[in-house]
């Protein structure tokens, strides 16, 4: 019995490695598409994202503080050559990054990029109640950091 059981154990570990290695296509996450929107009275921010196609997806985020834009941010999720699917941010004032998608589902998606300097991990995960929860995080100064931009549906202008 001790035998069946590891071998079962076995089995399922090679099954999740496999759905882990797996190569995803831009429908993974389509679901993001649309407009959304966060923050409070002083502090805004939105991201836009068109419908995939093409094996493109392209986004583009702005925050407002005080009425005013401090920053902005274009996006895009792009199926490369190898099968792989990154996103690729180009943020106000900074280098293009690129991060591999190594997690998706039908309400999460996670990329990575272990060597950038931060993030090095952004989530967005489509919360039961149909909110979008984005979040970066990574180390930073020696230090774990995270930060959450909660937001909801709003209708893309």
């Amino acid at each position: 019995m001790i035998g069946l059981c590891l071998s079962f154990l076995v089995l399922l570990v090679g099954q999740n490695e496999a759905a882990s290695s797996r190569n995803f296509t831009i429908q993974n996450v389509a679901w993001i598409r649309g407009c959304w929107q966060g923050g409070d009275a002083d502090r805004r921010y939105s991201e836009h994202w068109m419908a995939p196609d093409g094996g493109t997806m392209f986004g583009m985020s702005r925050t407002v503080k005080n009425g005013r834009t401090i920053a902005h941010e274009f996006i895009q999720v792009r199926e490369n050559e190898a099968g792989e699917v990154h996103y690729i941010a180009k943020p106000s004032g900074q280098s293009e990054a690129s991060f591999k998608l190594v997690k998706a589902g039908e309400r999460e998606a996670i990329f990575e990029n272990p060597e950038h300097d931060f993030p090095q991990r952004i989530v967005y995960r489509l919360e039961a109640n149909g909110s979008l929860h984005a979040r970066i995080e990574g180390v930073s100064n020696g230090q774990l950091k995270e930060v959450d931009f909660p937001m909801k549906r709003v209708t893309c202008p």
